[in-house]
């Protein structure tokens, strides 16, 4: 519906940004620690970000899109 879109904040400079218009990135977030005693804890999150189009542009975001979506196709293409 027109003028009903919800709106979402740019992860890296905070602009509001309408969801159709911004750029979502799949963020993969990996921690570990190290305690030295034997109990490592590992972490694994993929997260969705958002950013606005100039962020996404100065961050290299749709080049980093492409080569996703080339990988994907050559794993499926198999």
């Amino acid at each position: 519906m027109r003028g009903r879109d919800t709106a979402v904040t740019c992860d890296n400079c905070g602009r509001s940004v309408h969801r159709p218009k911004a750029v979502s990135f799949e963020k993969a977030i990996n921690m570990s620690t190290n305690l030295h005693q034997g109990n490592d804890v590992k972490f694994f999150e993929r997260r969705r970000v958002y950013y606005c189009i100039s962020c996404a542009k100065h961050k290299g975001i749709f080049k980093k899109k492409a080569e996703q979506a080339a990988r994907n196709a050559e794993k499926y293409n198999y």
